[in-house]
Formats: structure tokens, sequence, C-alpha cells
């Protein structure tokens, strides 16, 4: 149970569904540190369920100030870095995914910005507070693997996160600092009361349960025990690498 005895982890959006999992895996495992997220009313919630090791920063990714300063504050409260999860993404507010027709030019960059660019520049501004043999974990998806109805966009950004952690890790060799992806399948989170109406909601989850060998859809604790597996040293020879957490739905095929 003290995996993480004394670390120090950021986890951005830590502040709900699979960000908030892993924050509190890690703090069952006994690290400490920050969860960053946009929304101040959810972000004091989930602080005051983690308790006093985890402090929460109000923050937005895709503003590289913001990204400074989350780093910065860290460190002046817990010390240096030793594991940063880059959870933040998904849905963009307000505008729906869709397929190439219908996709504007702010649609495409909006998504590319939060699902791509922000991981890029968040592990960047990081570099300064990391300890040298830290961990980095990127969330991906296991849309990256599955074309799906109007999510080509979104699938290739969280394809190119997972190609992210091979370069960034011979990057960062030299620190000893280790890169890998860990790519969720259908989770239950608030995300989709965000896409799907709420009188659909159960429909659409079960269509999701019917693609899922394992039978059921994942939950953020589900994420939050892989999340720790990467940040301890039992993965310390797994570098560059993905590991899916979606149930099977990628790798077994179900014949029906």
């Amino acid at each position: 149970m003290n995996k993480l005895e004394n670390k120090v982890a950021v986890i951005t959006g830590g502040n709900s569904g699979i960000g908030f999992g892993i924050a509190e895996a890690f703090k069952n495992e006994g690290a400490k540190g920050a969860i960053t997220g946009r929304n101040q009313a959810t972000l004091d919630y989930s602080t005051k369920a983690l308790g006093g090791g985890f402090t929460g920063i109000r923050g937005d990714v895709t503003n590289t100030s913001d990204l400074e300063n989350i780093f910065k504050t860290t460190a002046e409260q817990f010390g240096k870095i030793d594991v940063l999860v880059v959870n933040a993404g998904g849905v963009v507010d307000g505008i729906p995914m869709g397929s190439i027709s219908d996709v504007t030019e702010e649609g495409y960059d909006r998504y590319m910005d939060l699902n791509l660019r922000s991981a890029y520049f968040t592990i960047q501004k990081s570099l300064p507070y990391l300890n040298d043999g830290a961990s980095i974990i990127l969330i991906g998806s296991s849309a990256a693997h599955r074309a799906a109805p109007g999510m080509a966009i979104y699938s290739a950004a969280k394809a190119a996160v997972i190609s992210l952690a091979k370069g960034l890790s011979l990057d960062l060799l030299s620190r000893k600092i280790r890169v890998n992806t860990l790519s969720p399948g259908s989770i239950d989170t608030p995300v989709f009361g965000k896409l799907v109406p709420e009188e659909h909601l159960a429909q659409v989850k079960q269509s999701w349960i019917d693609l899922i060998p394992v039978g059921k859809q994942g939950l953020p604790s589900d994420i939050g025990k892989a999340a720790v597996f990467l940040a301890s040293d039992d993965s310390a020879f797994i570098v560059g690498t993905e590991i899916l957490s979606d149930g099977g739905m990628t790798n077994i095929s179900l014949m029906k």
C-alpha cells in the first residue's frame, strides 16, 4: 500500500473522472502533490476528498503560463516532482465532434490544442521541476486504435500522444525519465453526459458494454491502479510503451 510513499505527483485534470481516480489511487499508495483543473468548484471538492496531502491548482493546460504556474507552485510546496500524469484532455466544451464534412478549422485546432499540443507543452514546462528518474504518464485512448463515427480528430490526437511517449523517452534518457502511455477504453465517467442526452445515456453505455469482452465499462479506479504501476519502481524497465486498459476491447474480437 506504499508504492508511492513520499513521491510528489502532479495529475492534470485530476479534479474529476479518470484524473481523480488516478489521484485517489496515488494518495492510497502514499503520494502527495497537486491536482489541476479549470473548474474551481470541482477542484475544491476533489482536493477536500483527497485530504491534506494534495493541493488543487486552477489552470488551463492549453495556456503555457498556467502550466508554468502549476509546476512552480507544486515544487514550492512539495519539492521536486517524481510523477507527472498528463491526463487533461477529451471533449472541447461547446464544440461537438463530427465527421470531416462538419468540422471547422476552429474545431480542429481546439481539439488538437487540448489533446496533443497541451500534452507536449505540459511535459516541456515540467522539466525544470522534475527529479531525474521521474515517471511521466501520458493518458492516451483506445480510440487511437479503433475508428468510431465522428471521432477522427480525437483519435488522431491520441495516436500522436502514443507516439510522443516513444520520442520523448529518447529525448529524456539522459535524465532517466521514463515516458509511457496509459490508454483507457470506455470508462464510466461524467464525460458521457457531455456527449449524450440524458434520455439516451443508458442505451449508449450499453452499446459500449456490448463491445467490451469483460462485459462491463471500466471505472476510474481501474485506470488509477494501472497508473500506480507506471508511476512506481515496479515498472522501472518499461519505457516508451503503451498499456491498454480497455477490458480487451481493442485486442479481442467478440464473435456474435
